[in-house]
């Protein structure tokens, strides 16, 4: 097998694996269930993954990577750091937003996948990596004066815990999915963070 044909082999895997978990709410995935949706055999399915475990953590480090790419390239194309930091903000909270992005969100963090052996090391690789990229925007306004008391490190703790906190409150059953709701919660983030970091905008 070629390598491309090996590669798209195992995207076929992870995409039949993620349609199986909207389908169920989350939860009931099956190895067998994956492969028919794939239309690949068993044989396949352990060429790439060793257990249903290696599956689901593949596709949470899929999803999880192509979130961080999208909000990196977002805060990259602003022209300043505090709209890098908006960028980030506003594309994070963006995901809670409208049925299709509220189910990307509620399958990365369904019960069948917490459950999984290595997703706490998983998540928290994914935490570190949003840690950096806001702590990076922070001290880029900190060097050219736009968020003149940033504190990159603790004020990206302070960020990110503000953000976490806002996106659990946005996926809860009974919010309103719509993107003015995900548009006030961002900007009420960003007040509170340009508030702090003493943002000098245009």
């Amino acid at each position: 097998m070629s390598v491309t044909a090996d590669t798209g082999e195992r995207s076929r895997i992870i995409e039949a694996a993620h349609r199986c978990l909207v389908d169920t709410g989350g939860g009931g995935l099956s190895v067998t269930g994956v492969l028919a949706a794939a239309g690949l055999s068993t044989r396949a399915f352990y060429r790439h993954f060793d257990s249903k475990d290696a599956l689901l953590l593949a596709m949470f480090r899929r999803d999880s990577d192509r979130v961080h790419a999208e909000l990196t390239a977002a805060a990259d194309a602003a022209p300043t750091p505090p709209e890098a930091l908006r960028a980030w903000i506003f594309g994070l909270l963006s995901l809670t937003a409208g049925s299709q992005r509220r189910r990307r969100v509620l399958v990365m963090s369904c019960g069948e996948l917490m459950g999984t052996a290595g997703y706490t090391a998983e998540r928290a690789r994914m935490s570190a990596a949003h840690h950096a990229a806001v702590a990076a925007i922070l001290e880029r306004g900190r060097a050219d004066g736009s968020l003149p008391w940033a504190d990159p490190d603790a004020d990206a703790r302070t960020i990110t815990a503000a953000l976490s906190a806002a996106f659990q409150e946005r996926m809860a059953p009974d919010a309103a999915q719509d993107d003015a709701g995900a548009t006030r919660a961002a900007e009420q983030v960003t007040d509170f963070a340009f508030r702090a970091l003493g943002a000098t905008t245009a």
